[in-house]
């Protein structure tokens, strides 16, 4: 069971709306909207793609991290490693 399985549909549901506005802004580029309405919607995809990570984040640092600690060990510190990693990418992207 992944930290994200009880808020799956939550996930997949900003996804979808995610994806929604992907192909609103092919649309955009296809009909030639003016540069800056569509930078203004990349920022907004940018955006909801930003909370899903910060949500499944969370979800990780709560179940998956959670657990490797309370088992303690090497799994634990790889555990606590990896998240590090992760957040290091996001806060870089």
């Amino acid at each position: 069971m992944r930290g994200y399985t009880a808020g799956k549909d939550d996930v997949l549901k900003r996804l979808r709306r995610v994806e929604g506005q992907v192909r609103g802004l092919q649309r955009m580029v296809e009909d030639d909207e003016y540069c800056i309405d569509v930078l203004t919607q990349i920022a907004a995809a940018t955006k909801a793609l930003q909370a899903v990570s910060l949500g499944l984040l969370d979800e990780h640092l709560k179940h998956c991290v959670a657990d490797a600690l309370a088992q303690g060990g090497e799994g634990a510190d790889d555990k606590v490693r990896e998240a590090s990693e992760a957040i290091a990418r996001l806060v870089r992207s």
